[in-house]
């Protein structure tokens, strides 16, 4: 077989390409970054690692002809709460790529951490449905409890958890194997969303009502502590510390604009951190003046959506310390990252579009026409 040995610039662009996989990987398979030794050791590492899940690339040649596929797999997923379809976005185009039908009212969306699929809380017939990534086709629904919210996945991927949002409030347990409910999980409140722990050990649910924080434990599906707040309980984000376990999290609350720190391990607040007061380019909806709050995949950016400043205040991490503001429209109601931390996808509900925002530039690069009333939306790689 003919090799070609690569020039300098193509090594240095297999290398960067290699950094791109590798981080896309590790933010997939819950491999945190930051435990990885100095730069040089890890650059060692993502070599292997790409060596080891690209078997077949042997040379300078092929690499380049596997690499841009593998970009091409990352995709935006946006809900439309006022709608019945959800849309693919490539972040590479900013295009929508893929629409998926037949879901009224979509509610929360998560990937498969294989990303095969992707499930949906839907609101208009109060199940989850299972989509395959590739082709947008439902291939399996599940009957919830009641009328639900948001939804996560657990870390292997065998369990979806579905936040039921009616009092008395429940999370649903749904086997991904055979799509049936296994457990209905009772809680104090009816649930606004859900979310995996970093270390996957965890659910945690939020309730606006009764503004209650409830900790379920995954391997014994059974709740192990709540915290209630002074105000309902909005989107969350967490910070994995030094080991992977949980350290902090973050949780956005009713009338309040900005965000409650709580210590993971003494289950206290242990600070509430409030957003600048300008720009005001809009107003706070439903009481929420801040709903949507994420920390980037690589740990160093906290981004927080704003509908009073209409757009998203960046910070630094751990220190809050605010990088900067990009306005990107009325409502902005849910934000995610790119796996490799350089662009955010915000959803601005009342525009009817999703804004690319580039965090380096800290400006918004794109906008994108999706459904009515975009809301909840997430990162897939599809394989």
């Amino acid at each position: 077989m003919l090799e070609i040995a690569p020039s300098s610039s193509v090594k240095r662009e297999i290398a960067a390409a290699y950094t791109v996989d590798f981080e896309r990987r590790a933010f997939y398979t819950g491999l945190n970054l930051r435990l990885l030794p100095a730069m040089g050791a890890r650059s060692d590492f993502m070599l292997n690692f790409h060596r080891l899940t690209h078997a077949s690339s042997r040379t300078g040649l092929s690499l380049l002809l596997v690499l841009p596929l593998t970009a091409a797999s990352v995709r935006i997923i946006q809900t439309n709460a006022a709608g019945d379809e959800a849309h693919f976005i490539d972040p590479a185009t900013n295009k929508v790529v893929l629409k998926v039908p037949n879901l009224e009212a979509a509610h929360g969306v998560i990937a498969a951490p294989d990303g095969t699929r992707a499930y949906f809380t839907v609101e208009g017939n109060s199940t989850v449905a299972a989509v395959d990534s590739k082709t947008g086709k439902i291939v399996g629904e599940t009957k919830l409890t009641g009328h639900p919210n948001n939804i996560c996945v657990s870390k292997d991927g065998k369990l979806v958890f579905a936040g039921i949002a009616v009092n008395p409030g429940a999370v649903d347990v749904i086997d991904t194997k055979t799509m049936e409910r296994i457990k209905s999980i009772p809680v104090k409140g009816a649930v606004h969303n859900v979310y995996t722990t970093p270390d996957g050990k965890h659910v945690i649910s939020g309730a606006v009502g009764s503004a209650v924080l409830t900790v379920i434990d995954v391997a014994k599906l059974e709740p192990v502590w709540d915290l209630k707040m002074d105000k309902g309980i909005r989107p969350m984000a967490m910070e994995a510390g030094p080991d992977g376990s949980t350290s902090r999290l973050f949780l956005q609350l009713s009338d309040y604009h900005g965000f409650a720190v709580i210590d993971f391990k003494t289950h206290k607040e242990v600070a509430r951190i409030k957003l600048p007061d300008q720009p005001v380019n809009g107003e706070a909806h439903s009481g929420s003046p801040s709903h949507g709050l994420l920390v980037s995949p690589d740990g160093k950016l906290l981004v927080s959506n704003s509908s009073i400043a209409g757009g998203v205040f960046v910070m630094s991490m751990p220190d809050f310390k605010v990088l900067g503001f990009v306005r990107t429209g009325s409502t902005p109601d849910w934000l995610t990252f790119t796996p490799d931390s350089k662009m955010v996808y915000v959803a601005n509900a009342g525009d009817n579009a999703v804004s690319a925002v580039d965090l380096k530039a800290m400006k918004e690069v794109a906008k994108i026409k999706v459904g009515e009333v975009p809301k909840r939306n997430g990162t897939i790689v599809v394989p």
